[in-house]
Order: C-alpha cells, then sequence, then structure tokens
C-alpha cells in the first residue's frame, strides 16, 4: 500500500517563484520581489561577518539578544516576540497551532499567498473576500465570516496593491470576528507607510489574547538571503507556537545581522524617506502617462493599464524586459503591472521605458 500524503497538500501547486534571470543580460535590473536595493546597513553587514567566526556553535535558541533589541526599539515586550525563518514561517506556525480540518481561513483577495497555501495544506477551507478599489474591503471580509472561521489575516500594507487599512478599519475588523479566531495581521512593509492614519496594530497584542502581527527583515532592511522575521503575539499564543518552534530555526548569522539592522534606525529612516520621495513621483509621472498609479504605502507600486487603449501589464513587462528590467506580473488582471520601487537609476530607468512603451505604436 502507497503512502497517501495530506488531501490539503495535494490540492496545491507548486509554488512559482518570480523571474530573477533576463536571457543575455548579465545584470537585470531585477525590481520584481519587492527587495530593497540599498542592501543592508554597514553595522547589519559587519556583524553578519563577524558572525562566522561561531559557524561551528549553535545559534541562541532562545534568540534572547535579537528579542531584546526588537524590544526596545518598538517598546514592546520582549516576553511576547518570536523570531522566525522570514515571517513566511511563523505564519506556518500560527496556521499549524490553530486550524485545521472543519475550519475556515478568511483572507482578503490579494493577501500574502503562503498565509493561503499553509491554511489549504492543513486540510482548512479558504474563504476569499473580494477587495474594493483595489483595497481591502472590511464588510466584505465581515460578512464571510462563520462558526467555522477559525484564522483571518490580512497583509497591512497590501501586497501587490500596496494600499492599507486604517486602524478604525483594522479594529472593526477584529470586532466582527469570532472570539475563538485568530487574527494575524502581516506587516512586511510596515516600515515603508507614511500616511498620517496608518498604524501599525502591535498595540492590539496586548490588548486581545487573538491578535498577532508579524514583520520581516526581508524588505527595509535588506535580509532576504538570510530569512529571519519575527512575530508579536498574546502570551497564551507564544506559549502554544513555543511548543512545535524547533529550537534552532533561525541561524546565527541571521540573527546577529538582524538585530545590528533594526538598531541601525537611521539607516532605515533615510530609506524610508527615499521611498516616499520616489512614491510620490512616480504616481505621478504614471498619471501624466497615462497609467493608473494605485496609491501606495509600500516600497511597490501597482499600475493598471487602461482598458481602451493597446497597452498591457503583459506588453509592459515585454518591453521592460527588453530594457534590462524585471516586473512583477500582478497577477490580478492582464492591464496590471507591479514594480519596486529601487535606486535613482533603477527608477529614472523604469520611468525612461515606460514612457517609451506608452509612446510606441505598437502593443
Amino acid at each position: 500500500m502507497s503512502m497517501e500524503p495530506r488531501a490539503g497538500v495535494l490540492r496545491l501547486a507548486p509554488y512559482q517563484q518570480g523571474q530573477s534571470e533576463i536571457e543575455g543580460v548579465s545584470e537585470p535590473i531585477k525590481l520584481s520581489s519587492n527587495e530593497s536595493s540599498h542592501g543592508p546597513s554597514r553595522a547589519a553587514l559587519a556583524a553578519y561577518r563577524d558572525a562566522a567566526s561561531q559557524l561551528h556553535r549553535y545559534p541562541d535558541g532562545s534568540q534572547r539578544s535579537l528579542c531584546n533589541a526588537i524590544a526596545e526599539v518598538h517598546d514592546l515586550k520582549q516576553e511576547l516576540i518570536i523570531c522566525g525563518n522570514g515571517s513566511d514561517e511563523l505564519i506556518q506556525l500560527m496556521v499549524r497551532s490553530y486550524i485545521g480540518e472543519g475550519h475556515e481561513s478568511l483572507q482578503s483577495e490579494n493577501g500574502f499567498v503562503m498565509s493561503r497555501i499553509h491554511s489549504i495544506a492543513q486540510g482548512a477551507d479558504v474563504v476569499i473576500a473580494p477587495e474594493k478599489n483595489h483595497r481591502i474591503d472590511v464588510d466584505a471580509m465581515l460578512s464571510r465570516v462563520s462558526d467555522r472561521t477559525r484564522f483571518c489575516t490580512v497583509a497591512n500594507p497590501n501586497n501587490p496593491t500596496g494600499t492599507y487599512l486604517t486602524e478604525d478599519q483594522i479594529r472593526r475588523l477584529h470586532a466582527g470576528l469570532p472570539d475563538n479566531c485568530l487574527f494575524l495581521i502581516d506587516e512586511a512593509y510596515a516600515e515603508y507607510a507614511m500616511a498620517p492614519d496608518y498604524t501599525t496594530a502591535l498595540a492590539m497584542v496586548e490588548e486581545h489574547d487573538n491578535v498577532v502581527v508579524t514583520r520581516t527583515f526581508s524588505k527595509i532592511y535588506a535580509l532576504s538571503a538570510l530569512r529571519i522575521g519575527w512575530a508579536y503575539c498574546p502570551a497564551a499564543i507564544y506559549d502554544v507556537v513555543q511548543r512545535i518552534r524547533t529550537p534552532f530555526n533561525t541561524n546565527g548569522p541571521a540573527l546577529a545581522a538582524a538585530e545590528a539592522a533594526i538598531r541601525d534606525t537611521d539607516y532605515i529612516a533615510g530609506i524610508a524617506s527615499h521611498n516616499a520621495l520616489w512614491r510620490d513621483r512616480i504616481a505621478d509621472e504614471l498619471t501624466a502617462m497615462g497609467i493608473e498609479a494605485i496609491p501606495s504605502q509600500a516600497n511597490f507600486y501597482l499600475m493598471r493599464f487602461p482598458d481602451d487603449s493597446n497597452k498591457s501589464g503583459t506588453g509592459a513587462a515585454a518591453f521592460l524586459q527588453s530594457r534590462g528590467i524585471i516586473p512583477r506580473p500582478a497577477g490580478n488582471g492582464d492591464q496590471f503591472l507591479r514594480v519596486t520601487i529601487g535606486l535613482d537609476a533603477e527608477n529614472e530607468a523604469v520611468l525612461s521605458a515606460l514612457r517609451d512603451y506608452m509612446a510606441a505604436n505598437e502593443q
């Protein structure tokens, strides 16, 4: 008798990674994965190099030093912080801990795909709420809550739209969820958000026993290759997740680099400022070209090409690639394309290519 995998696993297709190469181009401008073109801070790089002398030692399974740094920088309780192999692993640990067959996982149309994958793998039914005007629709999500809803997650700011929910909207969504439903807010792009009415949900973790916030070092901190992230969770959830977290799920160099990175607040503030300036300029220039720029609070922008034209996201992507630039299809229609905000020269190259594409007669 052959072994049978869990039914939920067979419902999944293998994850397709974004493009990272262009044939014939040795050093393409890669703006497809929302990585930081600025790279890590010098302090983080130095900490990473210093950690090389300890590669023969297991990392600190308690993650104490990094958790202390996160707590100090964000004024949080160190004992409620868990670090993981990217925030992706932490989301998986939450899902594994609280949902399974017979449960529903409530998510928005453009939520983080791994939340959907982990839920399905556990055997849960994923319920998707449509978005309105490229924004998470709280009413649509609340209308889909049932007595089987055990997990609800939103990304704030969202991806690939870059739009966000205000604190009042997040709290209204939480208030409409069952008490036995874990509410996870993925704040991978929170450090880039500058809108006056955007507020992190970290404070809600200490107010409620079913709210978790995840963050990552893969975006503004530019440590994608090290796979390191963290979660802030109530004590009871912390206790449960620690029971299934492997003791050395975060490696030593990643812990060291992340600690240095989060303490280098001036460097991070500079990147956030650079990103905000370009975000506004790019939106203005896209509008002038006749391309709709979906308002973003992240380090990327989603563009929508007009329906009544021979221009499309697919055509623009091919044109950009011909210029050595890698964007990311948005997956929500042929009229859309997502591009990461990069360095000055990278952004200029994208805008120049898009101007030429929009001016060309052919599609």
